[in-house]
């Protein structure tokens, strides 16, 4: 496991001589804690779960990233995407690795009112943990990157918030910036003709209102003046989620007048970059981080 993390750190975290990546990540233990499945919903009796990376060094507040796993909805799990988080281990930041129900579990939106729970979770619970709630970044990857927009750009008033048990669901909640990694903007798209996508059909099921329900978990329909900043790398190439669902987001962030950054990455397929690749994504968005005062 040490293996990994550290050809991880090494790939990833260019902006660190090759050494000190190597000393960061051997004394890597001495400088996180982990406290695993931590409950922060029930719902349909599912007991939904997260995962804390808790710097030991001091007492915080840390900035604090909120990292969703992908799977089309239907599969994945947030202990197949430890490995995603060392670059921001790296960056200082505390973490939260977020479960929430598969369609198999619930049918659509149950995925999206999950994530917007764990994220009022970490409010009520930011004293305890050391989050600093004003330099909370939300990512995640494919249908990770969805949630991580819903996530981080939906109202109170979207009506996501009423199932979960912690905090008070009529306080409006921020993030102070997002981090798609290809995701899915435009669930409606998948539903049917040429970009019609299994998962997503899977994850709407038989619901008798599915295109009304794609809609309200669509990240597109929630553009508005006022989100936070939003930092979106999607490959060009993609079969899995179309590169067009970027471009249509950057271009009504732009519209609203959103700061927000489209990194394009020519002939990028569906993640599996390449190492020059993955570096240079990992620059632009420790620069973007930095940009939106959260590091």
């Amino acid at each position: 496991m040490l293996r990994g993390l550290l050809l991880l750190t090494l790939l990833l975290a260019p902006a660190l001589p090759a050494q000190d990546s190597a000393d960061w990540t051997a004394h890597l233990n001495n400088e996180y804690r982990i406290t695993p499945d931590v409950v922060y919903s029930t719902a349909n009796g599912y007991d939904a779960e997260l995962d804390l990376y808790l710097p030991r060094q001091g007492d915080g507040p840390w900035p604090t990233l909120i990292y969703i796993h992908g799977g089309g909805w239907v599969g994945g799990s947030k202990e197949g995407s430890t490995l995603m988080l060392m670059p921001y281990l790296q960056m200082g930041m505390a973490v939260v690795n977020v479960e929430y129900r598969l369609a198999r579990f619930s049918l659509a939106p149950a995925a999206v009112a999950d994530c917007r729970c764990a994220l009022r979770w970490i409010y009520a619970n930011a004293k305890q943990y050391g989050f600093d709630t004003s330099k909370l970044v939300v990512t995640g990857n494919s249908a990770g990157g969805h949630l991580a927009l819903t996530t981080g750009t939906m109202p109170k008033s979207a009506g996501f918030d009423y199932e979960c048990t912690a905090g008070n669901p009529d306080t409006e909640l921020k993030v102070a910036a997002v981090v798609n990694w290809y995701g899915i903007t435009d669930v409606v798209d998948l539903l049917s003709g040429p970009n019609q996508k299994s998962y997503a059909v899977r994850w709407l099921g038989a619901l008798p209102n599915r295109e009304e329900v794609a809609k309200r978990a669509s990240p597109i329909h929630y553009v508005r003046a006022g989100l936070p900043p939003i930092l979106s790398i999607h490959g060009n190439a993609d079969p899995t989620v179309p590169y067009q669902h970027a471009v249509d987001l950057h271009k009504a962030l732009d519209k609203a007048k959103v700061k927000n950054k489209l990194i394009t990455v020519p002939g990028g397929k569906h993640g599996g970059f390449n190492r020059e690749q993955d570096e240079n994504a990992f620059r632009e968005i420790r620069a973007f981080l930095k940009e939106t005062g959260v590091l």
